[in-house]
């Protein structure tokens, strides 16, 4: 019998089904190793000697392994086929030999692309040893972001308090969200005028043609610029004659592009789907470890982490025999389509993604899916396939036409496209984020070259050239992919990471820089330029892949990387506070000093009159204040408002407009702890902050008046007679009744719940066992028996939020995460780590309650994620 280590208990379970009763799979549950979060677990003086730390469940899965190595007769590392696979391999390989649990038994290393029966049997018979190369390359990686975090951040902690971490990756891809904000506050719009002749033919069809030359001139795009001109040229056309000049039809060819890379399917998914990077890849991750489809558990689609854009020889003829089947051979191109990636750095050292067997068409496996699996398979599926497919034929006609008034001409254009033949149109279009309006997909009616044309009317619309777009998502993953920053394994990560710091929020599925965000970047920039240029990033990244091909040696990129940058820590450790918030003020000019209506200096204090505003430090992060403080005592919170209004009332209050009862000021504020509103003055005036998800910019008088009518009566209790309340707390929304708190999900259902709804939840309140020993709450999703025994896992509802649950031991959910999206793997991770913590703790509590803190008197130290940025 041979042991076989795997990563997942789904994938486990799968490939024990197809390798019989001579194997033992087990699974380590993704890294059983890292470095452990303090200092010095790199040790560059020591030629970068690395210390690593095992954690409690890998602690017990290892010995696991270990144990069932005692009976086995060799050992087969089958992780997945990337960069972090054999890293992991390698570890699992490490603590066993230290374990001395191998004796002279054989270790072999196998990959396979997808888990199917074919693969899985193929890779078996074909093993090879751990690729040496693969693992430098990850210990080069591991070792970069462990020293760019455990070095930079405690350096922000110090310069700018309020900031959270800085990373390798992560804060070259802040860097790009935040240049974006900076481009948009910059950006000086210009107006401009578009002139269009809706016309006629003989034949009674209309169509729009488009100014394009005026008295001999041809016009660009911003050369009507004013009203004045459009309607001298408007009035021009409306007494002008019209003639078709020429009328030219140009056969095109649209061919289509490659299978998924996982950047390109998590751009696909965000704008068709309306997924997150992070969701994507959990949803992947299912449909490529395995699913039950018809009795038979097998993984659907190829591995989802690479930048690769080829097929397999036989997964190409598998896709050439489906569309001939499901579309028709004329669909079907003589040879098959073969690509090459355009990414910067891209290893192609794996096929795209695929799906494992084409034959299994979206339809056939729907009913074996959730939505969110069905739907992501789907463009899988179908982007696959058209990779294989005839290109689209399209016919694009252009129109000139000439019109005459007396001795005045201009000329217009029309354009216009038909598709001829679909092509791969016919499984797959591609829709792209912040597409313009294309007037080429227009179809134009028969025109023919000579014939006049009947004016319908004439239209001059004005309109204003437009800021570049915030980035979403998905524009950031092409960017940094265009850029060559990061690697398929990191994007989602990265992402995630810049959400969870708060350096960025997402706002109509857009990325918005937080000051927070824009403030460490600023700092980076004007001291650590270097290491958040795009080039720079994108060139190490380059030397990790060769490393990784075995070109370069790891410690020697390591040290050439550490000897400046240890330099330049070493220069801005003795710089004061003022001098660096004296050269954020230069950098940060628009966020810090936004520009006023009355024209004034946005630098000047608007209270006192005579002292500078300037960015100050505070125990809470940054803040505008004025430099004749403790005289002076204007403060305003940074990046409250960009339009000026927030500097135009004192102390950076903005009025809203006045109580309709008390005819008290209603003001919006900024204090320590965020914005708020108020009505009133003085100690009795009556405050609320704003709940979370409002933007300051977005409170009106309305608004604010709601918030300030908190709580509010909601009715009588129809069993008590005691009156049910709905409020904003310190925990959020809530209704109450006769001492019992019931959450509600958002404000809004504070000033729209009814009086139904509030009892039920006051009843579903009541119903829960309180107190320390009272059970367990019901459960919101059974996710399944756990992979060890022991009893189901499943996803409560807490006092303190969602949480899993197996026997005594409970783990709380991630912020923003989905209860009900919440799958078994993920649990059982959860568990496994909250139990290797719990030993020193208290018991696990039934009702997801909170334990007591506790005073801490160490000093702040770099989290385990300061090192994991990238």
């Amino acid at each position: 019998m041979d042991v076989v280590v795997v990563e997942s208990p789904a994938k486990a379970k799968t490939i024990n089904k197809y390798l019989g009763r001579n194997y033992r799979v087990l699974a380590s549950y993704g890294h059983v190793r890292d470095l452990p979060a303090k200092d010095g677990s790199v040790r560059p003086d020591e030629d970068f000697a690395m210390s690593w730390a095992v954690d409690g469940p890998s602690s017990k899965r290892l010995s696991e392994i270990a144990s069932a190595m005692k009976d086995a007769d060799g050992l087969i590392l089958a992780t997945d086929p990337d960069r972090e696979g054999e890293a992991i391999s390698w570890h699992v390989l490490e603590v066993l030999r230290q374990k001395r649990a191998l004796k002279d038994k054989p270790v072999s290393r196998v990959v396979f692309n997808a888990i199917t029966r074919q693969s899985v049997t193929d890779a078996m018979a074909n093993p090879r040893q751990i690729d040496a190369p693969l693992v430098d390359a990850y210990l080069a990686r591991r070792a970069l972001d462990y020293l760019v975090g455990f070095t930079l951040s405690p350096v922000l902690w110090r310069k700018l308090p309020g900031a959270r971490s800085a990373g390798r990756v992560q804060s070259v891809a802040l860097r790009l969200v935040c240049d974006r904000e900076l481009e948009i506050e910059r950006f000086v719009r210009q107006e401009y005028w578009q002139i269009a002749a809706i016309l006629t033919t003989p034949r009674g069809a209309g169509f729009e043609a488009r100014l394009t030359g005026f008295e001999g001139k041809r016009l660009q795009k911003l050369d009507i610029a004013t009203k004045d001109q459009a309607d001298g040229i408007r009035s021009m056309l409306e007494g002008a004659t019209f003639k078709a000049l020429s009328v030219e039809a140009k056969p095109t060819r649209r061919s289509p592009g490659p299978p998924f890379t996982t950047s390109s399917l998590q751009q696909a998914a965000s704008s068709q789907l309306g997924f997150s990077a992070v969701r994507t890849m959990q949803v992947a991750q299912r449909l490529y470890e395995g699913l039950d489809v018809g009795g038979e558990t097998v993984g659907l689609i190829t591995y989802m982490r690479t930048d690769g854009v080829q097929m397999a020889p036989e997964a190409i003829q598998g896709a050439r025999d489906t569309i001939g089947r499901e579309f028709g051979e004329r669909y079907l191109p003589e040879k098959p389509r073969f690509y090459s990636a355009k990414a910067k750095n891209a290893q192609e050292a794996h096929e795209a993604i695929r799906p494992t067997d084409f034959s299994r068409t979206p339809a056939a496996v729907r009913k074996h899916l959730d939505a969110d699996q069905a739907r992501l398979y789907e463009i899988i599926w179908k982007r696959a396939m058209a990779s294989q497919m005839q290109p689209a034929e399209i016919e694009r006609t252009t129109a000139e036409i000439q019109a005459v008034n007396g001795a005045r001409e201009a000329t217009l254009r029309a354009i216009g496209s038909v598709i001829r033949f679909d092509g791969f149109l016919a499984a797959y279009t591609e829709q792209k984020e912040e597409d313009a309006e294309d007037e080429e997909n227009r179809r134009l009616p028969e025109i023919r070259a000579g014939e006049p044309l009947a004016r319908d009317r004439i239209t001059a619309t004005q309109h204003s050239t437009e800021p570049p777009p915030r980035y979403s998502e998905a524009t950031l993953i092409r960017k940094m992919e265009e850029l060559g920053i990061g690697r398929p394994s990191t994007y989602a990560a990265t992402l995630k990471t810049l959400e969870d710091r708060e350096y960025v929020t997402i706002d109509k599925r857009k990325l918005v820089p937080h000051s927070r965000g824009r403030l460490v970047t600023a700092f980076l920039e004007s001291f650590f330029a270097r290491y958040v240029e795009y080039d720079f990033t994108a060139a190490l990244e380059e030397k990790l892949d060769q490393i990784s091909d075995g070109k370069l040696a790891w410690k020697e990129v390591l040290r050439d990387f550490w000897r400046d940058f240890s330099g330049a820590v070493d220069d801005i450790k003795g710089l004061r506070v003022t001098d660096v918030l004296d050269g954020l003020n230069d950098v940060l000019a628009p966020l810090v000093f936004p520009a006023r209506e009355d024209g004034s200096d946005p630098r000047i204090c608007p209270k006192c009159g005579s002292g500078n505003l300037s960015l100050k430090l505070g125990k809470y992060g940054a803040f505008v204040g004025c430099s004749n403080y403790p005289e002076c005592g204007y403060t305003r919170q940074l990046g409250e408002d960009g339009n000026g209004e927030a500097a135009a009332g004192e102390n950076g209050t903005r009025v809203l407009g006045k109580d309709p009862y008390t005819e008290e000021e209603i003001t919006l504020r900024s204090g320590r702890f965020g914005p708020y509103v108020q009505r009133g003055e003085g100690k009795e005036a009556k405050r609320s902050s704003l709940p979370k998800g409002w933007a300051a910019d977005s409170v009106d008088h309305e608004k604010a008046l709601a918030l300030l009518s908190l709580p509010r009566d909601v009715g009588k209790h129809p069993e008590t007679g005691k009156m049910i309340s709905a409020g904003l707390g310190r925990y959020g929304p809530f209704v109450l009744h006769d001492g019992t708190y019931a959450n509600l999900e958002s404000i809004e259902d504070v000033f729209a719940i009814g009086i139904n709804r509030a009892v039920s939840l006051i009843a579903e309140k009541q119903g829960k066992p309180k107190g320390r020993g009272a059970g367990t709450p019901a459960a919101l999703k059974e996710l399944g028996e756990h992979p060890d025994g022991g009893g189901k896992v499943t996803v409560r509802d807490g006092r303190y939020g969602p949480y899993v649950n197996f026997g005594k031991i409970n783990a709380t959910l991630p912020k923003g995460k989905d209860p009900t999206a919440m799958t078994l793997d993920e649990a059982v991770a959860m568990i496994a780590e909250k139990a290797g913590r719990g030993s020193s703790r208290r018991p696990a509590r039934g009702n997801g309650s909170k334990p007591a803190k506790k005073k801490s008197t160490r000093k702040p130290v770099a989290t385990a994620a300061a090192g994991r940025m990238a």
